[in-house]
Parts: C-alpha cells; structure tokens; sequence
C-alpha cells in the first residue's frame, strides 16, 4: 500500500515559515492575503489553479473585491502541513507577483 505525504515536523515547519516572509501560520495551515482588485484577483485565481492541477495540490481560496485569501494545508495528511504546501506556497508568491498583487498584512 503506498504510503500518503508526510507531516513536516514543528522544527520543519518553523524552518519552512522563516524561509516564506508573508505567509502565517494558523494552526495545521498556512496563510496569506493579497490586495487585488476583483477582476485581477479571479485572473489569479485560474493562474493558480492551472499550476495546482499540474502538481496535484490544492489551496483554499477566498475572494473578496479587494483581497485574496489562500490557506494551504495538505488535506491527504490529516489536514497537516507538508513539504507540498510550502512549495504551492512559494508558487504562488510568484504569481502574486506576475499579477501585481500587493502582499496584506493582516
């Protein structure tokens, strides 16, 4: 039988979030908000769907008229963190970027 991924330790997981400025943990998921108008942030949305669906991993997403929500977790790990959601993660920064969406701290 194969075996599902892998939860990342605590100390892998404060290594992990140091190396990711922006993103937050909250509890067994990680966070981040971009200010995005509506349009723009549905454009991000397909952006980033079309990456999740080649890597098989998937955020939640919310979307509001002026911000963008995704929350990562690894479902298929007991809803723990994983290695996949820090690399889905640095994937989407990156078309954060391409889509000039402002990172929100909050």
């Amino acid at each position: 039988m194969a075996e599902g991924p892998v939860p990342l330790t605590e100390d892998e997981i404060v290594i992990a979030l140091d190396g990711m400025p922006g993103w937050r943990r909250e509890g067994d998921e990680i966070t981040r908000t971009y200010g995005i108008r509506y349009h723009g942030g549905v454009a991000m949305i397909v952006h980033v769907a079309d990456v999740e669906r080649l890597i098989g991993h998937h955020a939640d997403i919310d979307l509001r008229w002026d911000r963008l929500r995704f929350g990562i977790t690894t479902h298929d790990a007991g809803h723990k963190l994983t290695a996949a959601d820090f690399d889905l993660a640095r994937r989407i920064d990156d078309i954060a970027a391409a889509h000039d969406a402002e990172p929100v701290d909050a």
